[in-house]
């Protein structure tokens, strides 16, 4: 006997549902131990349903796990005959003589309603399946109802997948599993290939691309990639993956081999032709949406990034870092303030991320400050600007409620600061200290 984990149960079925992608896109979960296929369509790729069935569950056997599966038009047939047959397909119309025989408990419906079905002497699906529709809604609700016409094939309802369908998906299939990386880059290579042919007849480019490599021990690694412009070249994918898998901690462990690699593009966008003058701007030119996927893909996508101007007077809040990727185009449009010439600039061009803290010694209480020690070293002022009064905005949740005044000051070695006070003196809102606080904020030079 072992102790129940929840948590590792749920992980390892959410494995087992990965692994199931092999045989049809759309695997749902049926917690806390079952999965849900649809394999409309995908039979007969695997010579049909009598060998999908057999092919499933004797991979499942192999891997350690005590598998019962059926087969029907119904998500919920097929869950009630599977809790009490296993390997049993039903005919398309039979699913009411299928599942009559079994126990209501087979419904998998809630602990109350069966037994309240077996206190009135209906102990299998068909003696509740005789009764008269009303009286069931009456006693046991609708949704029991609604359980129970799925259960014997006169009512349906799709499944909800554990992944979302991709757009296009191209995959290949080994008799012997591979395992050496010159091999699995010529498969996704081809891959690429059979991808963008398939959405050239359509006109349209990958967004977001995503490789899966099925191990056949049912361990399954997926590796994606995101573009800024839709991709529309096999040499570009190719060379996208390969950043990626050169940039990754932890390599493909193909253990005893793949068996299945898989390319698929989850999202997409019509290629649209333009004809562009050789005047247009640098940001326009593919050859720079093809360098920051890149590097995107090498070093992640949240760590190429542009910078949009904010309309707010809040310094830390006045620049928006954002996903070169997905805001190039913003960023090449975006209207900064332009710097007046042969003035010293009003923001430093060191901003902290976080202002530190600074000791500061002033001559009158809202005057600029004399003295300020910072990171353990002090510095007499000779020079002050200021101050620049910055009141918090009020109506963010996050906000803070507290007055700013910016100083622009210059030390006697001639280093330049911007250094606020935080807070009014004689002021409700005061910080905890009951006195303002100082923040070193950023450096000019």
């Amino acid at each position: 006997m072992f102790d129940a984990d929840a948590a590792a149960d749920a992980q390892t079925l959410d494995h087992v549902a990965a692994w199931c992608d092999r045989f049809t896109p759309l695997v749902a979960l049926d917690s806390p131990d079952g999965l849900l296929l649809d394999i409309t369509g995908c039979a007969h790729l695997f010579g049909g349903e009598v060998a999908l069935l057999q092919m499933l569950c004797t991979a499942l056997a192999a891997q350690g796990f005590a598998v019962s599966a059926a087969i029907a038009s119904t998500a919920v047939c097929a869950r009630t005959i599977s809790r009490a047959r296993h390997g049993r397909i039903v005919a398309d119309g039979d699913e009411a003589a299928a599942v009559a025989p079994l126990p209501v408990a087979t419904l998998g419906a809630d602990a109350a309603i069966t037994s309240g079905l077996r206190r009135a002497g209906l102990k299998t699906i068909g003696d509740v399946a005789a009764r008269a529709r009303h009286e069931i809604t009456a006693r046991f609700g609708a949704g029991f109802t609604t359980l129970l016409e799925q259960a014997l094939g006169q009512g349906d309802a799709p499944i909800s997948p554990k992944q979302p369908l991709p757009d296009y998906i191209v995959e290949k299939r080994f008799a012997e599993p591979v395992a050496t990386d010159g091999v699995i880059a010529a498969t996704l290579t081809s891959l690429a290939c059979m991808l963008v042919a398939a959405m050239d007849r359509q006109g349209k480019g990958a967004r977001r691309l995503q490789a899966s490599f099925f191990r056949t021990d049912g361990a399954v690694r997926s590796i994606a990639v995101d573009t800024g412009q839709p991709v529309t070249k096999a040499e570009v994918i190719d060379r996208l993956f390969r950043e990626r898998l050169d940039a990754i901690a932890d390599p493909l462990d193909p253990g005893f081999g793949f068996d299945l690699i898989r390319l698929s593009a989850s999202r997409t966008e019509i290629v649209v032709q333009q004809q562009r003058d050789l005047g247009a701007h640098i940001h326009d030119n593919d050859e720079l949406s093809a360098l920051i996927d890149r590097i995107a893909a090498r070093l992640g996508d949240r760590r190429v990034v542009v910078h949009l101007p904010q309309d707010t007077h809040i310094p830390e809040r006045a620049v928006l870092a954002v996903s070169a990727q997905q805001h190039l185009g913003h960023a090449a449009q975006a209207v900064w303030q332009t710097r007046v010439a042969d003035e010293p600039p009003l923001r430093p061009l060191r901003l902290f991320e976080h202002p530190e803290p600074i000791q500061v010694i002033a001559g009158v209480p809202d005057g600029p400050p004399a003295q300020f020690r910072w990171r353990r070293a002090t510095h007499a002022v000779v020079r002050a600007e200021g101050p620049e009064r910055v009141a918090m905005e009020w109506w963010r949740a996050e906000g803070v409620t507290l007055t700013r005044d910016y100083f622009r000051v210059e030390d006697e070695a001639g280093l330049r600061f911007w250094l606020y006070r935080d807070g009014l003196y004689g002021s409700e809102v005061m910080p905890a200290a009951g006195q303002p606080n100082w923040f070193m904020h950023g450096l000019f030079a």
